[in-house]
Protein backbone atom coordinates (compact mmCIF):
# COMPACT_ATOMS: atom_id res chain seq x y z
CA UNK A 1 0.00 0.00 0.00
CA UNK A 2 2.71 2.23 0.33
CA UNK A 3 4.81 1.63 -2.93
CA UNK A 4 0.65 2.53 -4.12
CA UNK A 5 1.09 6.06 -1.96
CA UNK A 6 4.10 6.57 -3.40
CA UNK A 7 4.12 6.19 -6.83
CA UNK A 8 0.58 8.00 -6.66
CA UNK A 9 1.97 10.73 -5.06
CA UNK A 10 4.77 11.07 -7.33
CA UNK A 11 2.43 11.04 -10.22
CA UNK A 12 0.54 13.72 -8.88
CA UNK A 13 3.36 15.65 -7.82
CA UNK A 14 4.77 15.69 -11.66
CA UNK A 15 0.89 16.87 -12.80
CA UNK A 16 0.84 19.11 -10.47
CA UNK A 17 4.49 20.75 -11.33
CA UNK A 18 3.62 20.58 -14.79
CA UNK A 19 0.47 22.88 -14.21
CA UNK A 20 2.17 25.24 -12.09
CA UNK A 21 4.89 25.23 -14.54
CA UNK A 22 2.37 26.05 -17.23
CA UNK A 23 0.92 29.37 -15.00
CA UNK A 24 4.13 30.69 -14.50
CA UNK A 25 4.60 30.69 -17.74
CA UNK A 26 1.65 32.48 -18.48
CA UNK A 27 2.43 34.84 -16.17
CA UNK A 28 5.50 35.56 -17.47
CA UNK A 29 4.34 36.10 -21.04
CA UNK A 30 1.80 38.16 -19.68
CA UNK A 31 4.11 40.33 -17.79
CA UNK A 32 5.97 40.48 -20.89
CA UNK A 33 3.24 41.95 -22.60
CA UNK A 34 2.18 44.35 -20.33
CA UNK A 35 6.61 45.66 -20.30
CA UNK A 36 7.04 44.99 -24.53
CA UNK A 37 10.08 43.48 -23.70
CA UNK A 38 11.08 39.42 -23.02
CA UNK A 39 11.39 38.76 -18.81
CA UNK A 40 15.02 38.71 -19.39
CA UNK A 41 15.28 42.12 -20.75
CA UNK A 42 12.38 43.40 -18.53
CA UNK A 43 14.48 42.26 -15.41
CA UNK A 44 17.49 43.92 -16.72
CA UNK A 45 15.98 46.64 -17.09
CA UNK A 46 14.05 47.10 -13.97
CA UNK A 47 17.52 46.52 -12.00
CA UNK A 48 19.14 49.10 -13.86
CA UNK A 49 15.93 51.85 -13.84
CA UNK A 50 15.78 54.44 -10.89
CA UNK A 51 12.99 53.50 -8.88
CA UNK A 52 9.27 53.91 -10.32
CA UNK A 53 7.44 56.86 -8.16
CA UNK A 54 5.24 55.06 -5.63
CA UNK A 55 1.85 54.84 -6.91
CA UNK A 56 0.13 56.26 -9.63
CA UNK A 57 0.51 55.77 -13.62
CA UNK A 58 3.53 54.47 -14.80
CA UNK A 59 5.01 53.04 -18.48
CA UNK A 60 5.07 49.65 -19.12
CA UNK A 61 8.73 48.34 -18.12
CA UNK A 62 9.02 50.56 -15.08
CA UNK A 63 9.80 49.09 -12.15
CA UNK A 64 6.73 48.09 -9.69
CA UNK A 65 7.78 49.61 -5.89
CA UNK A 66 8.17 46.98 -3.06
CA UNK A 67 4.90 46.89 -1.20
CA UNK A 68 2.96 47.85 -4.59
CA UNK A 69 0.74 46.08 -7.25
CA UNK A 70 -0.73 46.73 -10.70
CA UNK A 71 -3.97 46.80 -10.58
CA UNK A 72 -5.31 48.70 -14.04
CA UNK A 73 -4.33 48.71 -17.78
CA UNK A 74 -4.50 51.29 -20.20
CA UNK A 75 -3.03 49.49 -23.50
CA UNK A 76 -2.64 52.97 -25.30
CA UNK A 77 -1.01 55.22 -22.94
CA UNK A 78 2.94 56.34 -22.53
CA UNK A 79 2.49 56.53 -26.42
CA UNK A 80 1.49 53.52 -26.93
CA UNK A 81 3.90 51.40 -25.01
CA UNK A 82 1.10 50.83 -22.64
CA UNK A 83 0.72 51.96 -18.76
CA UNK A 84 0.10 50.81 -15.57
CA UNK A 85 -1.62 51.50 -12.26
CA UNK A 86 0.56 50.88 -9.31
CA UNK A 87 -0.80 50.88 -6.02
CA UNK A 88 -0.10 49.61 -2.59
CA UNK A 89 -1.46 45.91 -1.80
CA UNK A 90 -4.31 45.86 0.58
CA UNK A 91 -6.41 42.67 1.72
CA UNK A 92 -9.04 42.42 -1.45
CA UNK A 93 -7.76 44.23 -4.32
CA UNK A 94 -7.74 42.95 -7.75
CA UNK A 95 -4.81 43.36 -10.03
CA UNK A 96 -3.47 42.38 -13.19
CA UNK A 97 -1.84 39.42 -14.80
CA UNK A 98 1.76 40.06 -14.01
CA UNK A 99 1.64 42.07 -10.86
CA UNK A 100 3.75 41.20 -8.48
CA UNK A 101 2.22 39.42 -4.99
CA UNK A 102 3.57 41.08 -2.02
CA UNK A 103 4.57 38.73 0.65
CA UNK A 104 2.37 37.64 3.02
CA UNK A 105 -0.99 37.71 0.62
CA UNK A 106 -2.18 34.82 -1.70
CA UNK A 107 -4.69 34.60 -4.68
CA UNK A 108 -7.92 33.93 -4.43
CA UNK A 109 -10.37 34.23 -7.56
CA UNK A 110 -9.54 34.71 -11.42
CA UNK A 111 -11.45 36.60 -13.72
CA UNK A 112 -10.32 35.76 -16.88
CA UNK A 113 -11.69 38.68 -18.40
CA UNK A 114 -10.49 41.54 -15.90
CA UNK A 115 -7.61 44.07 -16.35
CA UNK A 116 -8.67 44.79 -19.64
CA UNK A 117 -8.74 41.33 -20.92
CA UNK A 118 -5.25 40.11 -19.81
CA UNK A 119 -6.99 38.81 -16.84
CA UNK A 120 -6.78 39.69 -12.99
CA UNK A 121 -6.24 37.99 -9.59
CA UNK A 122 -8.04 39.03 -6.86
CA UNK A 123 -5.64 39.46 -3.35
CA UNK A 124 -5.99 38.35 0.15
CA UNK A 125 -4.12 38.26 3.41
CA UNK A 126 -3.12 34.81 3.98
CA UNK A 127 -5.46 33.29 7.23
CA UNK A 128 -5.79 29.75 8.32
CA UNK A 129 -8.98 28.13 6.15
CA UNK A 130 -8.85 29.68 3.40
CA UNK A 131 -8.98 27.91 -0.63
CA UNK A 132 -6.32 29.68 -3.11
CA UNK A 133 -6.00 29.70 -6.62
CA UNK A 134 -3.25 27.42 -8.35
CA UNK A 135 -0.05 29.34 -8.50
CA UNK A 136 -0.40 31.07 -5.83
CA UNK A 137 2.64 31.60 -3.24
CA UNK A 138 2.38 29.49 -0.07
CA UNK A 139 2.92 31.84 2.96
CA UNK A 140 5.61 30.55 5.16
CA UNK A 141 3.82 28.48 8.36
CA UNK A 142 1.15 27.27 6.27
CA UNK A 143 0.40 24.00 4.85
CA UNK A 144 -1.92 22.61 1.41
CA UNK A 145 -4.51 19.95 3.42
CA UNK A 146 -6.85 19.81 0.29
CA UNK A 147 -7.34 20.64 -3.35
CA UNK A 148 -10.16 21.20 -5.87
CA UNK A 149 -9.12 20.80 -9.38
CA UNK A 150 -12.51 22.64 -10.18
CA UNK A 151 -11.70 25.44 -7.94
CA UNK A 152 -11.07 29.13 -9.03
CA UNK A 153 -12.58 29.23 -12.39
CA UNK A 154 -11.23 25.71 -13.14
CA UNK A 155 -7.63 26.22 -13.18
CA UNK A 156 -7.64 24.52 -9.46
CA UNK A 157 -7.53 25.56 -5.86
CA UNK A 158 -5.95 24.69 -2.89
CA UNK A 159 -6.70 24.82 0.67
CA UNK A 160 -4.30 26.87 2.90
CA UNK A 161 -4.06 25.87 6.77
CA UNK A 162 -1.72 27.44 9.66
CA UNK A 163 0.82 24.57 10.37
CA UNK A 164 0.14 22.10 13.13
CA UNK A 165 0.31 18.80 14.26
CA UNK A 166 -2.20 16.31 12.63
CA UNK A 167 -2.87 17.61 10.10
CA UNK A 168 -2.96 15.88 6.90
CA UNK A 169 -1.03 17.93 3.52
CA UNK A 170 -1.26 17.46 0.34
CA UNK A 171 1.92 15.75 -1.90
CA UNK A 172 3.17 19.17 -2.94
CA UNK A 173 3.45 21.41 0.55
CA UNK A 174 5.92 22.50 2.18
CA UNK A 175 6.71 21.68 5.43
CA UNK A 176 7.44 24.44 7.63
CA UNK A 177 10.05 24.05 10.19
CA UNK A 178 10.02 22.17 13.46
CA UNK A 179 7.52 20.21 11.62
CA UNK A 180 7.95 16.14 10.06
CA UNK A 181 5.86 14.43 7.48
CA UNK A 182 4.96 10.85 8.88
CA UNK A 183 2.61 8.09 7.78
CA UNK A 184 0.53 8.12 4.76
CA UNK A 185 -2.98 7.97 3.58
CA UNK A 186 -4.00 7.63 -0.12
CA UNK A 187 -7.83 8.81 0.75
CA UNK A 188 -6.08 12.51 1.56
CA UNK A 189 -6.23 15.45 -0.90
CA UNK A 190 -8.86 14.68 -3.35
CA UNK A 191 -7.31 11.27 -3.99
CA UNK A 192 -3.51 12.90 -4.33
CA UNK A 193 -2.37 11.68 -1.16
CA UNK A 194 -1.51 12.75 1.63
CA UNK A 195 1.49 12.75 4.77
CA UNK A 196 0.59 13.73 8.55
CA UNK A 197 2.04 16.23 9.52
CA UNK A 198 4.43 15.62 13.42
CA UNK A 199 6.11 17.84 15.17
CA UNK A 200 10.03 17.45 14.46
Amino acid sequence: MNSQLRLRTRTATAVLRARFAAMVGTVAMLAAVLTGTTVTAASAAEAAAPQAAAGGWSCGGDPVPPGYVISQLNKTGCNGRGSWYQEPARDGIWTCSGSPIVPGYVITAHDKYGCGGIGSWYHKVAKDGMWTCAGSPIVPGYVVTAWDKYGCGGIGSWYHKVARAGLYVCPTSPIPPGFRATTGSMNQCSGLGGRLLANA
